[in-house]
């Protein structure tokens, strides 16, 4: 890269590091529960606000990395401080920053202990999440993504139900087992790309067959656990069940992203042809989440339980449309991953509205809410026609993008399939109708009938504030269900990049090197 064409001001670092300097004067001269409250809000606007920028001075017309910061770090090792963001990237910034606010709000009143230690580890968790997204060093980003666990162990540990020490064990486990593999994937490529650690770089050169075959294992394992695919998927439920509300929410609308993300800016574009070769095995594990999970939500008699496993699902059609390698299918799973960050979040909250109010998550308790909260219920029947992917919702649009882009899979994705992508399609588009089961029988059981529980006949309707953190939410998945133009023009030439990148080989630039590989070495001796 260019240092001539690194951005002047470091905006990116900006986002990613307001937090913590955030956190850290909270913790150094800020006192009492409200102000740490507000004071964590105010960081929290602030980075918002400092991120906009990258939406509203984005150039759509590129699919080069933007905003790019580069220095020197570790140089013996060829490590940098390398930033950027692309299409693929920018929006799950914004994405972050915003979901961030929402959670702040949401725990004003649920989170009476150790209030300054809960909004620090909310702060800090802000940074590594940025810093996932807007890495381009292999070792920056394997920082971020491990840093990560830290304050989400915190989080569910010290503020989360009364089996949060097992559920927290359980998903620092899995993800640091996963993670584990990734740093030797990434270690495995500098040695062969040339002792670089440089992501674009690892884009660039043409690994032969054999290396992205288990490069792709790896990076599998560690992504999968993240998303997360069956059969690595039960840490997942128990973390949600576990996790305070904003925990949830966090962990729905940004986390499970990171897995996703890793596909699409590792295993795609670094390692075409492994990813051509394995589209069978991504497709029947997308499958698999999308028609068994969907089975399994059903069977759930914990609110939080029964949404934990919707996310699976719906993060079934994510998987699938990356591997169609298709700009449509690929788009339809970026949008996905967006519009899912926002309706799985609002439905985690919905279910903390309730738990605030009886202390249980369990179905069997409530009945008949919509006699004593109405305007609670108008909101829950939104976000529930949302999550069965109604038209006019966001989750429509990315459905039905991957539902078509599978249907005109790419041929490398069809070569290798034992039956046609078209049939893929049908049955992933019949399975739709599972979350339409799922979602609306717990709807019907908590929200209508009569009210025959004493506890329920005295709960009372949303706050203001409460109705205030759901209006932000319920007008984004109304805008991109009805307009979803302007983001999907975002993330147009990135993804027409990687579509290219993923359905170019790589082998034959690989012999082509092998080949000229002992003239250079004689040349450079």
């Amino acid at each position: 890269m260019d240092l001539n064409n690194v951005l002047d001001f470091p905006i990116l670092s900006l986002g990613i590091f307001l937090p913590t300097l955030g956190a850290l004067f909270i913790w150094l001269f800020v006192s009492g529960d409200k102000a740490v409250r507000w004071a964590a809000l105010i960081v929290s606007v602030a980075t918002f606000v400092a991120t906009l920028p990258l939406a509203l001075m984005f150039d759509k017309t590129t699919s080069h990395m933007q905003f790019e910061e580069l220095h020197p770090w570790i140089a013996t090792f060829n490590v940098n401080y390398q930033l950027g963001v692309d299409g693929i990237s920018m929006p799950f910034v914004i994405l972050t920053s915003l979901l961030t606010i929402i959670c702040i709000v949401s725990a004003w009143e649920c989170i009476q202990t150790r209030v300054k230690e809960y909004m620090i580890a909310f702060l800090v968790l802000e940074t590594t999440l940025i810093g996932v997204f807007c890495a381009l060093d292999a070792i920056l980003f394997y920082f971020f993504w491990e840093a990560m666990l830290i304050p989400m162990y915190l989080i569910i540990g010290v503020w989360g139900g009364k089996n949060r020490v097992y559920a927290t064990l359980k998903f620092f486990l899995y993800t640091l087992a996963g993670s584990v593999l990734m740093l030797v994937a990434v270690l495995a490529m500098y040695y062969k790309a040339g002792h670089t650690f440089s992501i674009l770089a690892f884009m660039d050169y043409p690994f032969d067959f054999t290396w992205q075959f288990w490069i792709w294992i790896a990076f599998f394992i560690a992504f999968a656990v993240k998303v997360p695919m069956w059969p690595v998927h039960t840490w997942l439920p128990d973390a949600h069940t576990e996790a305070p509300t904003a925990g949830s929410v966090i962990l729905a609308g940004i986390l499970l992203k990171m897995g996703a993300y890793g596909f699409l800016r590792f295993s795609v574009p670094m390692l075409p042809d492994a990813s051509q070769y394995f589209v069978p095995l991504m497709v029947v594990l997308s499958l698999i989440a999308i028609v068994y999970i969907s089975f399994v939500a059903m069977m759930q008699t914990d609110m939080k339980r029964l949404i934990a496993y919707s996310s699976i699902a719906h993060m079934g059609f994510v998987t699938l449309g990356t591997f169609m390698f298709t700009q449509v299918a690929m788009e339809g799973a970026l949008f996905g991953m967006i519009s899912h960050g926002f309706v799985a979040g609002a439905l985690f909250l919905c279910v903390g509205v309730m738990y605030d109010r009886l202390h249980t998550r369990d179905i069997i308790a409530y009945g008949g809410v919509a006699n004593v909260m109405p305007v609670f219920a108008v909101v829950v029947m939104f976000f529930a026609m949302a999550n069965v992917g109604l038209p006019g919702a966001s989750s429509f649009v990315a459905e039905i993008m991957v539902l078509v882009g599978t249907f005109d899979g790419a041929a490398v994705a069809q070569a290798n399939m034992p039956i046609s992508l078209k049939w893929v399609a049908i049955i992933a588009a019949i399975s739709l109708v599972l979350s339409a089961c799922y979602t609306l029988w717990m709807y019907k059981r908590v929200i209508f009938g009569a009210v025959n529980k004493d506890s329920v006949a005295a709960m009372k309707d949303m706050t203001m504030r409460e109705f205030g953190y759901f209006v932000p939410l319920i007008a984004l998945v109304v805008w991109l269900g009805i307009y979803p133009l302007p983001v999907l023009d975002l993330m147009h030439e990135s993804i027409i990049h990687l579509v290219a990148q993923a359905t170019t080989s790589k082998l034959d630039a690989a012999a082509a090197l092998a080949q000229a590989a002992p003239m250079l070495d004689a040349v450079h001796h």
